[in-house]
């Protein structure tokens, strides 16, 4: 039995799918903590029915913590500045960067699992992700770790990241191999009709998918093309400067 965060994205439903095949009985929380749309808890309702459809033991929560957001609103996410385009790499992409966000989210979960007797709470941080975000990193991990523990000493919680030293590429390849509904996942910081296929997280995500030699299945054939086109746009400019 297991806590976890599921934000509705590529990375955490395919967490989800990964606790629930070993399974593990799973209580997914997913937060609504002022983020500039609402995309992914939307997404995240839909990957719950269809798990719950697949046989899997869940329970799911959305968890309102909106009210905190003009404690931490700052940059692209919560704030008022533009979403960059290009990738994880850029100086730029620090505005998508929510402070303390993972912190606040996993300390709540690990809450929520004493309280339901439970011992282990998961998020889904990958190695991908090190560069612009120092809450997916592994000493992030090993601290806080270290911290829910003593925090609930008389009814010891720990924090797992299964994912943590594998690259989002591997993480689709692992989800690939288990079946994980990817058309019903969302990752696009924008949070329009469609995918904007060109802010950091669209273009992580087209590169995921190019490595394993798939078409994103959100995406439409036509989507697709335009997503390997604005992908390669990038990347020949990353490599030009």
């Amino acid at each position: 039995m297991a806590v976890m965060i599921l934000s509705g994205g590529l990375d955490s439903t395919t967490l989800l799918w990964y606790l629930c095949s070993k399974g593990a009985e799973v209580h997914a929380l997913t937060f609504n903590y002022g983020q500039r749309h609402s995309r992914e808890i939307e997404h995240a309702k839909k990957v719950v029915e269809a798990a719950k459809k697949a046989g899997f033991n869940l329970t799911h929560r959305v968890v309102d913590i909106s009210s905190i957001s003009h404690l931490i609103s700052s940059g692209a996410l919560t704030g008022e500045e533009e979403v960059p385009h290009g990738f994880y790499t850029d100086e730029r992409q620090k505005v998508t960067v929510v402070p303390n966000r993972n912190m606040i989210m996993l300390s709540i979960a690990a809450g929520y699992a004493v309280k339901l007797g439970e011992s282990e709470v998961y998020y889904a941080a990958h190695r991908s992700d090190y560069a612009i975000y120092p809450d997916c990193r592994k000493e992030f991990v090993k601290a806080l770790d270290a911290a829910i523990y003593l925090a609930t000493l008389f009814t010891p919680v720990e924090l797992k990241a299964p994912f943590v030293d594998m690259t989002k590429a591997e993480v689709v390849s692992l989800g690939l191999k288990l079946k994980v509904p990817y058309e019903l996942t969302w990752s696009c910081y924008e949070g329009g009709e469609r995918p904007c296929l060109k802010c950091g997280t669209c273009l992580e995500r087209t590169e995921a998918f190019l490595l394993n030699e798939v078409r994103d299945p959100l995406l439409s054939d036509e989507e697709w093309k335009k997503a390997v086109e604005e992908y390669r746009k990038y990347a020949n400019s990353d490599r030009s400067e």
